[in-house]
C-alpha cells in the first residue's frame, strides 16, 4: 500500500467500533508497532489526540506513523493472541514487551497414553497429543479441566497403564464416582476412549449440551433452595464460557494453511487471505478483483485460487474457503502436483475453522465497503502503471522491473545499486549492492558494465547449477536467478547500449529502457529501441518511473555514504602494525594526541597495561621512522 494517498484524518473516520489489531507503518512502509484494542476506533484515535499522553516512546512512534491498517476480530481475546503472533513475526521497533507462547495456558489431552488424561500445559510439544488453546485465564482453564474430568469421568492420576493395573487400591475419585477406576484393570480401553472423544468435542467448541445440562441443574438446585450448589453450577458455567471463547487465530495442529474468503458487491469483489504458518496467523492480504454481476461466490473463489496460486511460490497443505466449488477436485489435484504432496481444500461447516473463515469474510466486507476507491487508486499506481509502461514500449506485460545506478565521489569508491519493483511495488528483499572492483576513476559506463555483468552472470550460474542438481533445486536459487521483464537504466542511449552489449555477450534477450532526464535532472521520457518516447507526466506510468529512478539513486547514495563514513573514522593508529581496537583505545586514553604520543619512549608506551614490548616498539618506530 502506498502512503502517498493515505490521509490519516480520513482513515480514522473509517475505523470500526469493534475489537481487533491495528498495525502502524512508517514512511518506508515498515511495521513499527502492533497493538490490540477492544474498540479500534477509540484506541487508534487516542494516538493522534494532542491531549493524550502515551509517554515519550509512543510520542516518538506517532511522529513516524505514515499509515495504519487493522484486522477485525470477534473478541479481545482473539485480538490479544493475533497481536502476539504479529509481533513475533514482524518484531516492530516500538513493541518492547514481546510475549512468548509459554506464558499462555493450554489444555492437553494425552493421546499418547492408552488411557488419556486431560491436563494443564504451558507449551505445545511436537507429539501426538491434542492441544487446545491458548487461553488467557489459567484459573478458568483449571476449572474447565476439573469440570471435564467430572462430567466425562476421566482419570486424574499420573500412573502408567496397563503397567500399573492392580498395584494400588483405587483412589478417592473412584469411591466418589468421579473416575471409573482405570487402576483396577476392569475398564475397557474402547469405552474409556469414547469418553475421551466426547470430552474433546466439548473442548473443541461443542459445549452447548454441557451448558444446557449445567443450567438445568442450577435451576433445579435453585428451586430446591440449594443455593450454594446452584452457585457452584453458575460458576462452572462462567468458567466454561470463558474457556470456550475459542481462539480462532491460533490453530492447534501447527500446520500451514491459508484462509480464503470474499465479499462481493455488483462488479466489485475483495478476496481476503489469512496466512497461518506453523499454527500462528502471521499476516493477511486482500485482493481487489473485477467480477460480473452474475458471478456466484463459488465462481469468484475458483477464479481467485487458480490465479493466485499460479503465481505464488508457497502452497500450504490446507486451504479453507467459504463455499464449495464445482471444480474443487481439479484445483486440489493441480495444487497437489505443484506442491509435490497432498493439498486439501476445505469448507468448514462448524466450529473454530468455520469461525475463522467468517472472520476473513468479515474483514473482506469491511475492505470492500471502506477501501474500494483507495484500492483502485493503489492498483492504478502499481499494476495499472506497469501496464501503461508496457504499452508505451510495446510489451505484452511487465511484472518485474530492475533499475541500476552508479554513485561515486570523483571516482572514489564507486558503487552500484540494483533495485527491483514487482507489480509496481518495491521488492526490497531483492535489492542488491555492488562495490566496483575493476574500474579506476569516475567511469560510470564501465562501472555499469561491471555491475550488469556480475549480476546476470551470477544469475545464469545459479540457474545452471540448479538445473544440474539432482534434487532440491530451489535451495540453490536466489533473487539473482529471477530475471526482469525489462531493465530500466538511469540515463539515455549510452547506458542502454552498455546494458545491451552485456546482455548480448551473455546470450540474454531482455528489453532495456533508458530513463532520460532533462536539463533540470527530471525524468522526461524513455529511450527504447533507439527512439526517445515521450511520457504523459500526469500518468501513473510516469510517476512509477520517477519512483523507480529515485529509489535506484537513493539506494546507491546510501551505500556509498555508508562506505565513505566508515573510511572517515579511520585513525592513523590503524596503520601501525600490531595495534588493534583495544590497544588503539588504550593509546587514545593515555595521550592527548599524536604529538604527545610521539614524545613517549618505549618504556612510557610499555607502561600502558594493554601494551607489550613489541607493540610499544612498533608505535615508537612509526613516529620515528627516517
Amino acid at each position: 500500500m502506498s502512503n502517498e494517498h493515505f490521509i490519516i484524518e480520513e482513515e480514522l473516520k473509517k475505523l470500526p467500533d469493534q475489537p481487533g489489531v491495528y498495525i502502524m507503518h512508517d514512511e518506508r512502509d515498515a511495521i513499527i508497532y502492533v497493538g490490540k484494542a477492544l474498540s479500534l476506533t477509540k484506541r487508534v484515535h487516542q494516538y493522534f489526540q494532542p491531549s493524550h499522553d502515551e509517554g515519550l516512546k509512543k510520542k516518538q512512534m506517532v511522529a513516524h506513523i505514515s499509515r495504519f491498517e487493522y484486522i477485525v476480530t470477534d473478541s479481545e481475546l482473539e485480538a490479544l493472541v493475533l497481536e502476539n503472533n504479529l509481533i513475533k513475526e514482524h518484531r516492530p521497533k516500538y513493541n518492547t514487551m514481546l510475549r512468548d507462547d509459554k506464558t499462555y495456558p493450554y489444555i492437553c489431552v494425552t493421546l499418547t497414553e492408552e488411557y488419556p488424561r486431560v491436563v494443564f500445559s504451558r507449551r505445545i510439544k511436537k507429539d501426538s497429543n491434542k492441544y487446545f488453546g491458548p487461553f488467557t485465564s489459567a484459573g478458568a482453564v483449571r476449572d474447565t479441566i476439573d469440570l471435564v474430568n467430572k462430567i466425562y469421568h476421566l482419570r486424574t492420576c499420573n500412573k502408567k497403564f496397563p503397567r500399573d493395573f492392580g498395584k494400588d487400591r483405587p483412589c478417592l475419585n473412584y469411591h466418589m464416582d468421579q473416575c471409573p477406576g482405570v487402576c483396577t484393570g476392569q475398564v475397557d480401553a474402547e469405552s474409556y476412549g469414547e469418553s475421551v472423544r466426547e470430552a474433546m468435542k466439548f473442548l473443541d467448541g461443542d459445549y452447548k449440551p454441557v451448558v444446557k445440562m449445567l443450567r438445568e441443574k442450577m435451576e433445579a438446585c435453585s428451586k430446591e433452595m440449594e443455593f450454594e450448589r446452584a452457585a457452584t453450577f453458575r460458576d462452572l458455567i462462567e468458567s466454561v464460557m470463558d474457556c470456550v471463547e475459542k481462539q480462532k487465530i491460533t490453530s492447534y495442529d501447527g500446520e500451514d494453511k491459508d484462509i480464503v474468503a470474499a465479499a462481493t458487491d455488483g462488479e466489485d469483489a475483495v478476496v481476503q487471505v489469512f496466512f497461518i504458518r506453523g499454527g500462528r496467523m502471521i499476516g493477511r492480504e486482500h485482493y481487489f478483483i473485477n467480477v460480473r454481476i452474475e458471478n456466484e461466490m463459488s465462481d469468484i473463489l475458483s477464479v481467485f485460487l487458480k490465479q493466485y496460486y499460479a503465481g505464488t511460490p508457497f502452497i500450504p497443505r490446507e486451504i479453507y474457503v467459504q463455499e464449495e466449488m464445482s471444480d474443487e477436485d481439479m484445483i486440489e489435484g493441480w495444487l497437489s502436483e505443484k506442491k509435490g504432496r497432498k493439498v486439501t481444500i476445505l469448507t468448514p461447516k462448524r466450529g473454530a475453522k468455520e469461525k475463522l473463515v467468517e472472520l476473513a469474510a468479515k474483514n473482506a466486507r469491511m475492505v470492500l465497503d471502506q477501501d474500494r476507491e483507495r484500492i483502485k487508486r493503489e492498483e492504478g499506481r502499481t499494476i495499472g502503471a506497469m501496464k501503461e509502461i508496457a504499452g508505451l514500449i510495446g510489451l505484452e506485460r511487465i511484472e518485474r522491473m530492475e533499475a541500476y545506478d552508479i554513485s561515486n565521489t570523483s571516482g572514489y569508491q564507486s558503487v552500484g545499486s540494483m533495485v527491483v519493483f514487482e507489480k509496481g511495488k518495491p521488492a526490497r528483499s531483492d535489492y542488491r549492492k555492488f562495490r566496483i572492483k575493476s574500474v579506476e576513476g569516475p567511469n560510470d559506463y564501465e562501472s555499469m558494465r561491471e555491475v550488469l555483468t556480475r549480476r546476470f552472470s551470477h544469475g545464469l550460474e545459479e540457474i545452471k547449477n540448479a538445473r544440474g542438481a539432482a534434487e532440491d533445486k530451489e535451495a540453490t536459487l536466489s533473487s539473482f536467478s529471477k530475471f526482469p521483464d525489462v531493465i530500466m537504466m538511469d540515463g539515455g542511449k549510452g547506458q542502454v547500449n552498455i546494458a545491451l552489449q552485456v546482455l548480448d555477450e551473455l546470450g540474454l534477450s531482455i528489453p532495456v529502457c533508458g530513463m532520460v532526464k532533462d536539463d533540470h535532472h527530471r525524468t522526461r521520457g524513455l529511450f527504447y529501441d533507439n527512439v526517445e518516447i515521450p511520457i504523459d507526466k500526469s500518468g501513473e506510468g510516469f510517476k512509477l518511473i520517477t519512483r523507480l529512478q529515485d529509489e535506484a539513486h537513493r539506494f546507491a547514495i546510501e551505500f556509498h555514504r555508508s562506505l565513505r563514513g566508515k573510511n572517515q573514522v579511520k585513525s592513523f593508529l590503524d596503520d601501525i602494525p600490531g595495534i588493534g581496537p583495544t590497544r588503539r583505545k588504550a593509546l587514545m586514553r593515555s595521550f592527548s594526541g599524536p604529538d604527545e604520543m610521539k614524545e613517549a619512549s618505549v618504556e612510557d608506551l610499555m607502561a600502558i597495561p594493554e601494551m607489550n614490548q613489541k607493540a610499544a616498539e612498533s608505535v615508537y618506530a612509526y613516529f620515528h621512522k627516517q
